[in-house]
C-alpha cells in the first residue's frame, strides 16, 4: 500500500526535519519551498491516520499539524501521539476559537498558530520550540523536590521514583518553577519564557499546560501551588520563601 506522506524525510543533511500533516496538497508543496530555503527538511502527510505513524516513527524533530484532516482529526492524531511520543508539535489551523486552543494545549500541543498566518513567524515559532525541546543543558545529575526528582542534563523527571513523560513545554515549566527556589515565578514571565511571546489578557494556555503537568506528576503535582493573581511555585517545604524570584535567579 502507498503511504500518504508526501516527500522524503532521509536526507544526508543535517538539517532539522519536520512532519507536516494536513491534506491541503498546494499548501504543501508551497510550506516545503519555503521551509526548504529557511534551513529545514520537509514531509507532509494527508491524512490523519497517516500522520500518527508519521510521528510515531521517530524519523522528525517537530510536527506541524492541522485540525481538520481525513479519516482522524488532528485533535485525535495528537492525543494518540502523546501516548507513546513527547515530539514538539504546534498546530497550524484555521480553528482560531479559543476553545480549540485550549483543545490543542490539553490535548499536548507546544505551540498554536492560527491560518493564515505569515511565514516568518511560523520559522520564528519552530525555532523557539526547537530550541527548548533540543537545548543541551550544563548542569548534570539530579535535584529533588519532595517526591519530584529532575535531571536537567537528561531532561528526565521522576514522581515518586516513576519516570514521568512530559513534554517540551512541560518539562521547561517544571525547571523554571525548580530554579525559584520554592519562590513565586509570575504567570507573564513563565509565558513569555516557554511561548517567547507576550501573553494575552484571554490565553490561559499556561493554566492547562500547569494542569496537565501536575496531572502527570500525580501526588506529588500538589507541590505545584498557584498564587492566585500572581503566579505559581513549586514548594519546598519553605512557606516564607514565597516571594517572587527574578528573572536573574529563575532564567539562566
Amino acid at each position: 500500500m502507498m503511504s500518504s506522506a508526501v516527500g522524503s524525510s532521509s536526507s544526508s543533511e543535517s538539517r532539522p526535519s519536520l512532519l507536516l500533516v494536513d491534506d491541503d496538497v498546494e499548501l504543501c508543496r508551497l510550506m516545503r519551498l519555503y521551509l526548504n530555503r529557511a534551513g529545514y527538511q520537509l514531509t507532509c502527510s494527508v491524512d490523519g491516520r497517516d500522520g500518527v505513524a508519521q510521528a510515531l516513527s521517530g524519523a522528525y524533530d517537530l510536527m506541524l499539524l492541522d485540525v481538520t484532516l481525513p479519516l482522524l482529526d488532528g485533535f485525535e492524531v495528537l492525543r494518540q501521539t502523546r501516548r507513546t511520543s513527547s515530539i514538539p508539535t504546534i498546530m497550524l489551523t484555521s480553528r482560531s476559537l479559543s476553545a480549540d486552543r485550549l483543545n490543542g494545549f490539553d490535548k499536548g500541543a507546544d505551540d498554536y498558530l492560527c491560518k493564515p498566518f505569515e511565514p516568518e513567524e511560523l520559522v520564528a515559532r519552530i525555532r523557539a520550540v526547537l530550541r527548548r525541546s533540543q537545548t543541551p543543558k550544563q548542569e548534570a545529575g539530579w535535584q529533588s523536590f519532595g517526591a519530584i526528582r529532575i535531571s536537567e542534563s537528561s531532561r528526565q523527571v521522576l514522581s515518586a521514583n516513576v519516570e514521568v513523560d512530559l513534554t517540551t513545554v512541560e518539562f521547561d515549566l517544571l525547571l523554571m518553577l525548580s530554579r525559584a527556589g520554592g519562590r513565586v515565578v509570575k504567570r507573564d514571565a513563565l509565558t513569555i519564557a516557554i511561548q517567547e511571546r507576550k501573553p494575552s489578557f484571554f490565553d490561559r494556555s499556561l493554566d492547562v499546560h500547569i494542569s496537565h503537568l501536575r496531572a502527570k506528576l500525580g501526588r506529588a503535582g500538589a507541590g505545584i501551588q498557584t498564587v492566585r493573581g500572581v503566579g505559581y511555585l513549586l514548594a519546598t517545604g519553605d512557606p516564607a520563601a514565597m516571594r517572587p524570584a527574578t528573572t536573574e535567579e529563575y532564567v539562566r
